[in-house]
């Protein structure tokens, strides 16, 4: 499983350095430690895309040796990353056992928007077994507690089962030294301890993202991008978010600040953001920027919800076609810096944009299209379906990530079961 987590400057130091030209590039030295961590994660994710399997079979799948693969597997099954199922019949010698994800350990999981919070249940398959809305008051310490209580409920709701952590997609960036938001624009979040807070509630080691991060660990995990090295996840909701993978990396940026296109000023004069700035991209390409369009035309009328205004489309509502119209040629435009700065092989998108792509994705791809540097096709614009779901796995995801390798973030704790 690709690695997300930001190394501290104190290691970026203990490298030893290369020099080149009149610059020293600082060069990763493998470890056995390493080396070990790499084939772990790459033995995991061979169970769970060709599951139910064999070691021998994961032999030949990963090059690794027998040996190497049978120790991995005795600890991925120690830990209850994995279970031995069924035996195979063979013609001769021992019959092998298949080898799967547990689908006994889960995930208590949150998408947090500004004014309520979708919580679930999510096995190691990203199946989901509950699901609730909770909404959310203002203050953090109360939203703290709204969210542990739903989430103490989901788990009543199945008795006997492991729960290994907790997720949280949040909508915005958080510092990977402390756990803790260091930006949030649209919820009152910043600086509390809320991994702390939930965690103390629940008795579990709780994790948080920002959105994007997560659903790309999402579809990293789950293998909806197996072959692209080089990808962007805008996550459109009440604002934008961003994530980015290049060269097969997940780039965190220092404290983890890295992808906030959303808050690149596009026009000076605009709409004063969360953030305290004018004129952001998310102030004209965001799902409230959609809302406000809408308002402008129909000024008499109550002011909808992104859902009610989405409706509003579907029934061909003239006004309401309008605003979404904008809305997705505002986030062409702002594309555009996107593909001039990283050149993605392929863009996903997640959140809201996604319930409305047949009208919003030409008219994306088209605007995208016209700030192109050079004469080809430019990145593949992919939707990645239901954003709720997506951002719900992506919560799932992180908690994946940072606890099933031996790596451990610079926040571990023990895990309580």
């Amino acid at each position: 499983m690709s690695k997300s987590s930001t190394k501290t400057r104190n290691q970026s130091q203990s490298r030893p350095a290369l020099r080149v030209g009149r610059q020293l590039a600082y060069v990763e030295v493998a470890s056995s430690e390493l080396t070990r961590d790499i084939n772990r994660d790459l033995i995991l994710e061979h169970i769970r895309a060709h599951q139910p399997v064999s070691r021998v079979e994961l032999a030949r799948i990963s090059g690794l040796q027998p040996s190497t693969v049978s120790s991995i597997v005795e600890q991925l099954k120690e830990e209850r990353w994995v279970k031995e199922g069924a035996t195979i019949k063979t013609a001769r010698g021992r019959r092998p056992t298949q080898l799967t994800l547990n689908d006994e350990l889960l995930m208590l999981v949150a998408d947090v928007r500004p004014h309520h919070a979708v919580l679930a249940v999510v096995d190691l398959n990203g199946h989901f077994l509950s699901r609730r809305l909770v909404p959310l008051p203002s203050d953090v310490k109360k939203g703290c507690e709204v969210i542990a209580d739903g989430m103490a409920k989901l788990r009543d709701e199945h008795p006997g089962k492991i729960f290994e952590g907790v997720g949280l997609s949040v909508p915005g960036r958080v510092d990977p030294g402390t756990n803790r938001l260091v930006l949030v624009p649209n919820l009152q979040w910043k600086g509390y301890d809320v991994s702390g807070d939930i965690g103390k509630r629940l008795g579990l080691k709780v994790e948080l993202e920002n959105d994007a991060n997560a659903c790309l660990l999402s579809e990293l995990w789950f293998g909806h991008i197996d072959g692209l090295r080089n990808v962007v996840l805008i996550a459109i909701s009440e604002g934008i978010g961003a994530a980015i993978l290049a060269e097969g990396k997940l780039i965190g940026g220092g404290n983890g600040l890295a992808g906030e296109f959303g808050h690149i000023c596009i026009d000076a004069h605009g709409p004063k953001c969360g953030c305290g700035k004018n004129g952001c991209w998310e102030m004209f390409a965001s799902s409230q920027a959609a809302v406000r369009y809408y308002t402008e035309l129909r000024p008499k009328e109550p002011k909808p919800t992104m859902t009610e205004l989405i409706s509003k489309a579907m029934n061909k509502d003239e006004a309401a076609v309008a605003a979404l119209t904008r809305q997705s040629e505002e986030i062409g435009k702002g594309l555009r810096m996107v593909t001039a700065s990283l050149a993605p092989e392929a863009v996903l998108f997640a959140g809201d944009i996604t319930t409305f792509w047949d009208l919003s994705g030409p008219i994306i791809e088209r605007e995208c299209k016209r700030g192109l540097l050079t004469d080809g096709s430019g990145p593949r614009l992919l939707s990645i379906g239901d954003g709720e779901l997506a951002l719900l796995r992506g919560a799932a995801a992180v908690v994946l990530q940072r606890h099933s390798g031996y790596y451990r973030s610079a926040h571990a704790r023990p895990r309580t079961a």
